[in-house]
């Protein structure tokens, strides 16, 4: 096999990133060479990746779960461009790892075609090693209105020759009007590649799905690849945010007689949510992401998580009458973390000329330390140990550091040196992903338990948080294989895009010619 297909959708979370981790997974069983592959991002979840050099660099995080998927380590290459939005204006631009500028929608324009040119390169170089490259596209590949310039669907569609699957979320309603949007608004060129269709998250009875799947064939002239049920199952490793309110996972029942409730405060640029997911593997446990102070007061744990504008989102919790019920929490004695941009809303002061350029800033006051922003941000995979012998790991993203103060450290480097705050029932980290490391995660929630008063809970000694996430994948590929048309998939990787696709009308104007290196556009 030596080829590439681009996994794209009818609007963002219609279930691309599980549907390619899926079809990654699936080749990766039947001994194909995969990588995954987002020519752009826009993400706040991301993790760090470090190179043959030993340098640390970011990707979305969806990336290095479809990596996983695909039993590689994960690799900047996979998503070259991320852009990680501080504020409903303007992004910063991560380019091959590195933060490289903050653009607004006007400016970035003009940084496109650079972008543009490091991705089409860097898909080239992961089809020269791998033999199936899966392309993940961005929101919807009919942006008519961003169609010029794009190089993350059609655009990288046309340029290497990719056959293209579009996937329907039909538990939003609407799915056949959208599949067929998708393709009538594409210029002939882009139709061209569009070789079929995938409907996700489908519950009820397949029988009364079939009339309107025979129906999008007939007026497409595309067929439907298969039907992927809902599946609660399918959690982990979220691109996005989840939505707030919502209990995250399937929480089994607990071990002892009590469960233990955690609300993650869900703010309004949240970074790296994903850091709750591990959390929500073990049993009796609730986890929650919420913007409602009674849930705050409601909880035993709460988690106020990573930011990418921490000092605009500590102004929301102010304004929206969170930050008093953490005050309030933390007072009744009862747990609180904060995780990276979190952890830095806690301290006494917050000196940043960096990110918001706001200068100096009261935090909560709920750990006695200092925060200041450098220019420089640090990206780096950390190890070290917490209450003595107990082994920890995870990631780290951040402009801000402690500049002040000397509290208890919640962690330790492995060198010994301080990470982190503790006082009381309230601590803090600069770590992202440490409760992935299982008896880090065992001894927190014991602790948490304890402070909370819910002597009733147990923690489990049994769950392996990298196990679950295997289960979760193992899981995606077991759709794939049951319900698409793996045979049609293969085909498509192998072979291309079908000759003679119809052309569905009304279309839209001709895609701009395909600039191949070494020619120039007119």
């Amino acid at each position: 096999m030596s080829g590439g297909l681009l996994v794209a959708g009818t609007t963002s979370d219609a279930g691309k990133s599980v549907v390619t981790a899926g079809i990654c997974r699936w080749l990766h069983r039947r001994g194909v060479k995969v990588a995954p592959f987002k020519a752009q991002n826009m993400s706040n979840n991301s993790v760090v990746v470090v190179g043959a050099d030993g340098r640390g660099g970011e990707i979305g995080r969806a990336q290095a779960m479809q990596a996983a998927a695909c039993g590689i380590a994960p690799d900047i290459r996979f998503n070259p461009v991320l852009l990680k939005p501080g504020s409903d204006l303007s992004s910063q631009v991560v380019l091959l790892g590195e933060a490289v500028d903050t653009v607004t929608a006007g400016n970035y324009r003009t940084m496109r075609p650079r972008l543009a040119e490091v991705a089409h390169a860097t898909l080239a170089e992961l089809r020269a090693e791998y033999d199936a490259v899966i392309c993940e596209g961005a929101g919807s590949p009919t942006e008519i209105n961003l169609r010029d310039g794009d190089f993350v669907n059609m655009g990288l569609a046309r340029r290497a020759g990719l056959p293209a699957v579009v996937v329907g979320d039909i538990d939003r309603g609407g799915v056949f009007a959208a599949l067929f949007g998708t393709v009538a608004l594409l210029s002939p060129e882009d139709q061209a590649l569009v070789s079929g269709f995938v409907i996700n998250k489908f519950r009820g009875d397949p029988g009364l799905l079939r009339p309107g799947l025979d129906m999008i064939t007939a007026a497409t002239g595309r067929p439907v690849h298969g039907v992927l049920p809902f599946d609660l199952d399918v959690w982990l490793d979220a691109e996005d945010s989840l939505a707030y309110g919502r209990v995250l996972g399937r929480p089994g029942p607990p071990r002892g007689t009590q469960w233990l409730r955690v609300a993650v405060i869900r703010l309004p640029r949240i970074s790296n949510a994903t850091d709750a997911e591990a959390l929500a593997t073990e049993p009796g446990v609730q986890v929650r992401l919420t913007i409602e102070p009674a849930e705050i007061a409601d909880a035993d744990l709460v988690v106020l998580p990573g930011s990418k504008a921490t000092v605009s989102d500590l102004a929301w919790l102010r304004e929206t009458g969170l930050a008093d019920a953490v005050r309030a929490h933390a007072a009744a004695g009862k747990p609180l973390v904060g995780i990276c941009g979190g952890f830095q809303m806690l301290s006494e002061t917050i000196h940043d000329e960096v990110e918001s350029r706001r200068g100096t800033v009261a935090g909560l006051g709920l750990l006695p330390v200092e925060i200041t922003f450098g220019a420089r941000k640090t990206l780096a995979r950390s190890r070290g140990a917490a209450w003595a012998q107990v082994p920890v790991s995870g990631y780290e993203i951040h402009h801000g550091y402690v500049s002040s103060g000397d509290p208890e450290p919640l962690l330790r480097y492995a060198d010994g040196t301080p990470e982190g705050a503790v006082v009381g029932s309230v601590c803090g980290t600069h770590w992202h992903g440490a409760f992935e490391s299982d008896e880090f995660r065992r001894r927190f929630l014991t602790e948490a338990a304890r402070q909370a008063g819910r002597h009733g809970f147990v923690v489990a000694p049994d769950t392996r948080f990298a196990d679950v996430r295997e289960r979760a994948l193992d899981a995606l590929g077991d759709l794939v294989e049951e319900h698409l048309d793996t045979d049609a998939l293969w085909r498509l990787i192998e072979q291309g895009p079908p000759a003679g696709l119809p052309f569905v009308p009304p279309g839209a104007p001709a895609a701009p010619p395909v600039i191949r290196p070494g020619e120039h556009g007119g």
